[in-house]
């Protein structure tokens, strides 16, 4: 993609990157849109982050601020929050460890609005990576489709899948970035089964909120998300083996023919 212009943008504790294919006169137009998107994932993280103490959700948290004082986008994330806690049958939640946390959802609904910004510019053809939950829009360049490349979660520098195609979401839920930071709201602890899921739908919101429900579930997590409408998915175990949703091989590369296999 020799004509993208890129930005890289390190923001929200990880580095969020674009890369948008203008189409003529708009370079002008991608500027601006690249500011207005980065001031929003910036606006994002002063008010939800979990590391700051002055951010609205921090002080929602400690009972200093009510939350009809909040922003009203704090409302409406928590509402996504509990509308995923319900359809994960609680394996989704906003409170981590006692402490309201709805870094779960906000990254991938943040990305997904900043995505969103860009196609309003007209930039339709674009691709947004946030610390692995991407959202893709549009083409690369004419009858091509966007690849993104998923690391392999026990082996650094290697990719354990690629998923292909046009106007997608991707969330990868796993200890490889940041840790055993997704808890099992049902016993407090890291949850076992799984080093990495990735999940692939067309809402980064709900994709990012799946993906991490079904980290949380852990060996559970494999039938739920053979039922869910909407979603494909591809994981690997903590022992080391692969295995994916009948439907992922429509977007992304799998070993072998088979539904498991060490990789």
């Amino acid at each position: 993609m020799p004509d993208a212009v890129r930005h890289v943008e390190p923001v929200m504790g990880t580095v969020v990157s674009f890369a948008v294919r203008p189409r003529a006169g708009h370079g002008a137009t991608v500027a601006e849109a690249l500011r207005q998107a980065v001031s929003w994932l910036h606006w994002v993280d002063a008010t939800f982050s979990t590391y700051r103490a002055d951010s609205q959700i921090s002080r929602l948290a400690r009972g200093e601020l009510r939350i009809g004082a909040c922003d009203s986008r704090v409302a409406e994330v928590l509402e996504l929050c509990e509308f995923e806690h319900t359809a994960s049958g609680g394996y989704f939640s906003s409170m981590v460890g006692g402490r309201l946390d709805p870094s779960g959802l906000v990254k991938g609904w943040s990305i997904e609005l900043a995505s969103r910004l860009l196609s309003s510019h007209g930039l339709g053809d674009h691709i947004v990576n946030g610390g692995g939950d991407v959202r893709s829009s549009g083409r690369p360049g004419p009858d091509a489709s966007w690849q993104i490349g998923v690391a392999h979660p026990l082996h650094p520098g290697w990719l354990t899948t690629v998923v292909s195609g046009t106007d997608l979401a991707v969330a990868t839920s796993g200890t490889a970035e940041r840790g055993a930071h997704v808890l099992d709201p049902f016993t407090g602890r890291p949850p076992s089964g799984l080093a990495s899921v990735t999940v692939v739908g067309t809402d980064l919101t709900r994709v990012d909120s799946v993906a991490t429900a079904a980290f949380a579930m852990g060996e559970k997590a494999q039938p739920w998300l053979e039922r869910l409408d909407g979603f494909e998915a591809y994981a690997v175990t903590d022992s080391g083996m692969a295995w994916w949703t009948s439907g992922y091989p429509a977007f992304g590369t799998v070993p072998v023919e088979s539904s498991s296999i060490e990789v």
